[in-house]
């Protein structure tokens, strides 16, 4: 349906209200996550069982409607698939054997190798065609390569992604055919998910705001860029979502240099700013913080209004500024949904 309103506003247009939907929406804040994560067992076994993973997609789209659905699935499937150890420790997070030499790196697999790993991602995609209202944007997703470089790096996420900044500088070599193999291993598997049924990608560059100078063009800018550039070759009318998290003044001008329909906005710049300096290029997404859905109150009211009013002249897709955290109130997403919704 081209008259979906995520579409719409992804094609330029500025609607009377935004469309809306959150990051990290189907997750441990909501009690139907919680039963059915308990039935997968682990992380793993939710994201690669395209039944579960489909019904915890689903749940937050048949709770409040929202204007799109995210895939289920998580930014480390992809290194997971090239052959890494992953694994994920309760309430630590995820782990993963470490690349820290070039015998480490030769035990990955080539990018097309990836496929029958993920397999069960792309048969999600397929479940979730069919059962997601046809009035819903299904929205595909993988982790940009500089952040996923961080982890497979490390091992671990990092506060300051120090080990990844250390092989980028001292042993660039194997830092950039770590970041050659995952901006192609990512070119395939964004491609098998439209293939599969995803409308729209997004592509999440948690760490970018790690980088300074250069660096942030070279390592976080250019990779989503030919990610972004591979993609609409083969999928002309493909929207992209582009995410450099903690950007700041750098999101100005990042929809020409990325290529992509729309820039999503991290809450440490103000939507007026935004507006005034990113929106003027196309569609932004953003930028509530995640906090106002934990205290909730008039102050969860006045904000999302505030972002709303300044994103009103031009295409905007309501959203947060980051993922909704684990201690969100339920009832506050649906107050959210109807503020958004009632207009300014």
């Amino acid at each position: 349906m081209t008259d979906k309103t995520i579409l719409r506003a992804l094609r330029g247009e500025t609607l009377p209200t935004p469309p809306i939907w959150i990051m990290r929406q189907a997750g441990r804040y909501l009690p139907e996550y919680r039963a059915t994560r308990e039935k997968a067992g682990d992380f793993l076994s939710l994201c690669y069982t395209p039944e579960l993973a489909a019904e915890v997609t689903l749940q937050p789209i048949r709770r409040y409607g929202f204007d799109a659905s995210i895939l289920f699935a998580d930014i480390l499937l992809v290194p997971d698939a090239l052959g890494a150890d992953l694994w994920f420790v309760t309430g630590e997070g995820p782990r993963l054997s470490t690349i820290e030499s070039q015998a480490d790196f030769d035990k990955l697999r080539p990018a097309h190798a990836i496929h029958d790993h993920l397999a069960p991602v792309y048969q999600t995609l397929r479940i979730l065609r069919e059962e997601l209202p046809e009035e819903t944007t299904l929205i595909g997703f993988a982790g940009a390569p500089w952040t996923v470089a961080t982890y497979m790096i490390a091992g671990r996420g990092t506060p300051d992604q120090g080990p990844a900044h250390k092989m980028r500088v001292e042993a660039p070599e194997l830092f950039e055919a770590v970041m050659e193999r995952l901006i192609d291993a990512t070119i395939d598997y964004l491609s098998a998910q439209v293939a599969a049924g995803a409308e729209v990608i997004k592509l999440f560059d948690s760490w970018a705001g790690s980088l300074e100078g250069a660096a942030f063009e070279r390592w976080s800018i250019a990779p989503m860029a030919r990610i972004t550039a591979a993609l609409k070759a083969r999928y002309p009318d493909l929207p992209v979502i582009a995410f450099p998290r903690g950007a700041g003044e750098r999101y100005a001008g990042l929809h020409g240099q990325i290529g992509a329909d729309c820039i999503a906005i991290d809450q440490g710049v103000s939507a007026e700013w935004a507006a005034a300096n990113v929106q003027i290029s196309g569609c932004v997404q953003g930028n509530l913080a995640p906090e106002h859905l934990v205290t909730g109150g008039q102050a969860l009211v006045d904000e999302a209004q505030k972002v709303m009013r300044a994103f009103s002249g031009g295409p905007h897709i309501f959203n947060l500024g980051h993922g909704i955290t684990p201690d969100a109130d339920p009832e506050n997403v649906q107050r959210l949904i109807e503020v958004v919704r009632a207009g300014i």
